[in-house]
């Protein structure tokens, strides 16, 4: 790698490549080098846009010398096989949630990746967000006293009032789609799960493409689970696709013997953060630093580059991220099962953003 740029290659060019290529570019260190996407029409809009050239597949990425790092952002079921090519070419990789759909394919790639001596790093990285390193920040200093139960809320809406494609989002549910969000802040601050206990069901089971196209979904479009957590803190979490952005039930709350802590999006970095006493009414806390308005997608590759160059562990680990995907399993197996289900795995702890100590 060049001592003064970390060059990244990006598969998959759906919605999602805009925002990372957007946020990348105020980094004079990432140099995006091109794009591959299996409709090659959607690679050459992109690097038109954002620079770089087209590769005509994964392959030709991975045979590129000038690749650093490889940014998938392919669809859900693709990232374990996509992540695992890229790894065993020897390839750095950032990928987009989640890990895997399943516990042994992550810890797999974890293993693939210690193995090759390469960086395994993956969304979602909203814990390194302003407000959320802010709530953590307080938490650390026992602002709460001990936190023994946390909600969070992830109502998020119809995928089909939005998304072009929504088929592949219903077909892994938002349990592995936004739940992640949530779950990993929770354990990037509390450490790692131990059981999970949860219920699921199909609200709306036959819904319409923007272009009105019919489609049945079986997977369950309603999830809510209690987390118990290695330190004792219960998590009690909400995951649906069917109420909208609206609903006044949102972000997370973090509830301790002193106090409260409001936190108003898991995915803002701008999101409201607010502190109560026990017993009394939220306050606003200050963030801080000044926050990024929203979510600054490509922060974990810019973390991710910082990492190598300094030689220091990366914060949005591929551990943690297997971590989650056995979470994952562990809540949908329960809601299936009718029964508590262990969780097993650990991984080291992300350090704080150094701005927030």
């Amino acid at each position: 790698m060049s001592e003064r740029t970390f060059r990244v290659a990006v598969v998959g060019c759906g919605n999602i490549a805009g925002p990372y290529a957007e946020t990348l570019k105020p980094y004079p260190q990432i140099e995006l080098v091109g794009a591959t996407d299996l409709i090659p029409q959607r690679a050459a809009e992109f690097v038109a846009k954002y620079g770089g050239k087209v590769y005509a597949s994964l392959d030709e990425v991975l045979a590129d010398e000038a690749v650093d790092a490889v940014i998938n952002l392919t669809i859900h079921h693709a990232h374990a096989a996509v992540i695992a090519q890229c790894l065993r070419a020897g390839k750095h990789v950032h990928s987009e949630k989640p890990l895997a759909l399943a516990y042994p394919e992550a810890r797999a790639l974890v293993e693939l990746a210690e193995a090759k001596g390469v960086r395994l790093s993956c969304a979602p990285i909203t814990f390194m967000g302003e407000a959320q390193q802010t709530a953590w920040k307080m938490i650390r200093e026992g602002r709460l006293g001990q936190v023994r139960v946390a909600y969070a809320e992830v109502n998020w809406g119809r995928i089909e009032a939005w998304h072009p494609n929504p088929q592949p989002f219903y077909e892994v549910g938002p349990l592995f789609d936004v739940g992640v969000y949530p779950l990993t802040i929770l354990t990037a601050i509390f450490g790692p799960a131990r059981r999970a206990t949860a219920y699921g069901a199909v609200l709306y089971p036959d819904r319409r493409t923007k272009d009105g196209v019919p489609f049945h979904i079986s997977t369950p479009d309603f999830i809510v689970a209690a987390v118990e957590l290695a330190s004792g803190t219960v998590v009690r979490l909400t995951t649906n696709f069917y109420v909208g952005h609206h609903n006044k039930q949102k972000g997370i709350e973090f509830h301790g013997d002193l106090g409260s802590l409001y936190l108003s999006s898991f995915q803002n970095f701008d999101a409201e953060v607010e502190f109560a006493e026990y017993g009394k009414a939220y306050e606003s806390v200050p963030y801080v630093r000044e926050p990024y308005k929203g979510c600054e997608w490509g922060r974990g590759v810019v973390e991710l580059s910082e990492a190598i160059a300094e030689g220091r562990p990366s914060r949005a680990t591929g551990a943690q991220a297997a971590h989650v995907v056995e979470i994952l399993n562990a809540i949908a197996a329960s809601a299936r099962e009718e029964r508590p289900v262990p969780i097993l795995s650990d991984f080291p702890p992300p350090a704080p953003m150094a701005w927030a100590m």
